[in-house]
């Protein structure tokens, strides 16, 4: 049957083959870590109890029909509130826009500033830029990153992209790595996109920056979360925003998500997301917007949940270290935000004990989750290479015990290989 150019060439999620695979394996009653998925177990991470009872008391007061196309003007001033006491940031009700989680709130950035044809830069590994690339039609400029930078893109590494481009799209703290912008990095980025927007001829759609700061609230330890409007408030024209309430408040399947910007971009987005019918559930909205304005209880969450998911990361990123340091071919990169780490299995051109030479990243990962009951997502899956071997992994699914059980089956496994 005949269908669309678009339907026939866009690539289907790696995420979700993996799952697939993990799936057919707990069939047969396999006990398997699934350590592939950006989401939180609710019955490990519930949401806010605060925010559960007011979306229950929100169904009960029948708070069911159409929220407005922006979202409900009690939300957009608690977001707005809430981005001044948090980020310091100062975007007015009506510069930011509500929809059913970020996905909604970057599809239409890309809707609202690129055309078919246009350049849109972003760093690999990075998620899903490459999808909405085709969906739109544009023209992918993909920069790889180093390990060495913790695969954050630098100013240097975009310069040569960013000549004529529409759009950067940035993401910290990043998925999939977990990694951040320093404030350094950051600005030189910043200083690159004042730079090539002064070059722009009069009437030349300026270099946008979107930046998914989804993450902001999660972040660890020493390491503090940066914004580009922050560092240079010259940008504020030019910067879209992707947020919302679905990763800091552990609530995915909530559908809350909220971008801000320009308010003539904003405006374009909003008739998107209207047409799209990608709003965010009434009953949710409403429950949300009492919640952010509870500074004390968000505090005592936030603090509980970045507890628990940094102790995950930790027992993780401290036994491959310890792996490494008995020799295995592994590696990983400190925790500084978000669900996950990155990690490096680097067992390519290895062979397994049934005489199968593991060719690239996915037999890696097809083989640690037959043999270790382990399932990791490569950063092929990111727009890398298949001969990176670098990995994903997510702990917003499972328990600090799981970790520290999954680690022995891991070095039972790599030992394995020849």
């Amino acid at each position: 049957m005949k269908v669309s150019v678009l339907a026939e060439n866009l690539s289907g999620s790696e995420i979700i083959k993996i799952a697939g695979e993990i799936n057919e394996l707990k069939k047969q009653g396999q006990n398997i870590a699934n350590l592939t998925i950006g989401d939180f177990d609710s019955n490990i991470y519930p949401i806010p109890a605060e925010l559960k009872e007011g979306i229950i008391e929100a169904y009960k007061h029948n708070q069911t029909n159409y929220p407005p196309a922006d979202g409900m003007l009690s939300l957009r001033e608690s977001v707005s509130g809430f981005l001044k006491s948090r980020l310091g940031l100062e975007y007015a009700a009506n510069q930011i826009l509500i929809s059913g989680g970020s996905r909604p709130l970057i599809y239409s950035t890309y809707l609202a500033l690129v055309d078919p044809g246009d350049w849109v830069v972003f760093p690999a590994p990075s998620w899903n830029n490459n999808h909405y690339c085709d969906l739109t039609g544009a023209e992918k400029l993909i920069v790889p990153t180093r390990a060495e930078n913790n695969f954050m893109p630098t100013a240097d590494e975009l310069r040569p992209h960013v000549k004529g481009a529409t759009l950067l799209a940035l993401c910290s703290p990043l998925n999939p790595t977990g990694t951040m912008f320093s404030k350094k990095d950051l600005e030189e980025i910043c200083d690159l996109v004042i730079e090539e927007n002064k070059s722009r001829a009069e009437g030349q759609k300026p270099l946008y920056l979107l930046y998914d700061q989804i993450y902001s609230q999660l972040t660890f330890g020493e390491y503090k979360h940066y914004d580009p409007v922050t560092l240079r408030p010259e940008l504020k024209p030019y910067t879209i925003f992707v947020d919302g309430g679905s990763k800091c408040f552990a609530a995915t399947g909530v559908r809350v998500g909220w971008g801000f910007g320009p308010t003539e971009v904003i405006n374009h987005m909003k008739a998107i997301v209207g047409h799209m019918g990608a709003w965010s559930p009434k009953a949710e909205q409403v429950a949300m917007a009492e919640y952010l304005k509870n500074e004390a209880v968000v505090d005592t969450f936030l603090d509980t949940l970045k507890a628990n998911v940094q102790a995950s990361l930790n027992t993780l990123h401290e036994g491959f270290q310890a792996l490494k340091a008995e020799g295995f071919a592994v590696d990983s990169i400190e925790p500084m935000g978000a669900i996950y780490l990155t990690v490096k299995v680097d067992y390519i051109g290895r062979t397994t004990p049934d005489g199968k030479v593991l060719a690239n990243s996915a037999d890696v990962n097809f083989y640690l989750i037959k043999e270790a009951g382990v399932a990791l997502v490569p950063f092929s899956a990111f727009g890398t290479d298949e001969s990176s071997a670098w990995f994903r992994v997510s702990v917003g699914a499972s328990t600090l015990q799981d970790m520290k059980d999954l680690l022995p089956r891991v070095k039972a496994a790599l030992a394995k290989l020849v």
